[in-house]
């Protein structure tokens, strides 16, 4: 690698091209930009990239745009964190509505919202909603929304749904109160479950992400999670490589304003870009690796979730030298 360029690079990167010399060192933009129509014509096919399935397994092929970049947040784990340091920059809505316009010629039918949080600016995001459904009533789309927003801008999300809003990606990361907390998340494991029954109450499927194995995670905790995505009927929601991802801890991140966090780090790991660290319990770390290798194999024989999920559920219970309880879904 020649060249590593960060937050919004476009012009640094466009100078690296045009001069043929690569930068001696990394190159990270903290200032603003002037936001441009994305040139997609030299890309692949759009046929060739994802697709939403949907539950009646017609699929639509799948754009995808975005409306704002940066974060309001200040999560101590978020990558982007170090890079925008809690600011929010919003792509003008022309902008956003003539991208996925030529996107929608060369036949997208859904878009994904790359945002890092679509709810960032509220009144931004309704105005990309409500000109997004005018142009393109049939045309369905999804973005990620913190479970702190989607509580607290509640009474915007009905319009949302009719403008075309399909599903919502939100960051839960855990079900402990104490590691959310640790997180600086904003939210409880209560307000989840809040936000989950409010999005089925409008007919919003909710596909939640997890960071499940930290320093702070225990085999028991690591049980309570999977006994919550069993009970909350959330197995098919999520990936089961979402059920092994490991704590990541990149250079800048905000987990290293903790003392006793940065404490118990080794050396930034050039090779694996983070922090390395080891669980209070071994057996912790082992159940990592053990759940990844079962995700990665399952995905490949192309295992269906349920069933990649009861290994998921053997493998805990194993961990815990207890005896597995059966698997049975409200």
């Amino acid at each position: 690698m020649e060249a590593i360029f960060g937050g919004e690079s476009e012009p640094d990167l466009l100078a690296w091209v045009q001069s043929g010399v690569a930068p001696v060192a990394t190159v990270m933009r903290h200032s603003k930009i002037e936001f441009l129509l994305p040139a997609r014509s030299g890309l692949p096919d759009l046929q060739r990239y994802a697709k939403l399935i949907l539950s009646d397994d017609t699929q639509k092929i799948a754009g995808f745009a975005e409306a704002g970049l940066g974060c309001k947040h200040l999560c101590r784990h978020c990558p982007m964190v170090p890079v925008y340091e809690g600011t929010f920059r919003v792509v003008p809505v022309e902008i956003v509505l003539a991208d996925i316009a030529q996107q929608v010629a060369v036949g997208a039918a859904h878009i994904s919202f790359g945002d890092p949080d679509f709810l960032n600016g509220p009144t931004h995001a309704m105005k990309v909603a409500e000109a997004l459904h005018a142009r393109f009533p049939d045309l369905s789309w999804d973005a990620t929304i913190k479970v702190e927003y989607l509580l607290n801008h509640a009474a915007l999300l009905p319009r949302l749904k009719q403008c075309g809003l399909l599903f919502v990606v939100t960051a839960v990361e855990s079900v402990d109160d104490a590691i959310l907390d640790t997180l600086a998340k904003g939210h409880t494991h209560a307000d989840f479950e809040a936000a989950l029954a409010q999005c089925r109450a409008l007919g919003i499927a909710l596909a939640p992400t997890f960071v499940p194995f930290t320093p702070w995670t225990t085999l028991a905790g690591y049980r309570d999670l999977l006994a919550t995505l069993l009970k909350l009927n959330l197995v098919e929601a999520v990936p089961p490589v979402q059920l092994a991802i490991r704590l990541l801890v990149p250079q800048g991140s905000y987990l290293m304003k903790l003392p006793d966090f940065a404490a118990r780090v080794g050396a930034f790991d050039e090779a694996m870009l983070g922090y390395p660290w080891q669980a209070d319990d071994p057996r912790v770390d082992a159940l990592q690796a053990d759940i990844m290798a079962w995700a990665m194999d399952a995905e490949k024989a192309a295992l269906p979730r349920a069933e990649v999920f009861a290994g998921l559920w053997a493998r805990a219970h194993t961990a815990l030298v207890v005896r597995i309880q059966p698997l049975v879904e409200p």
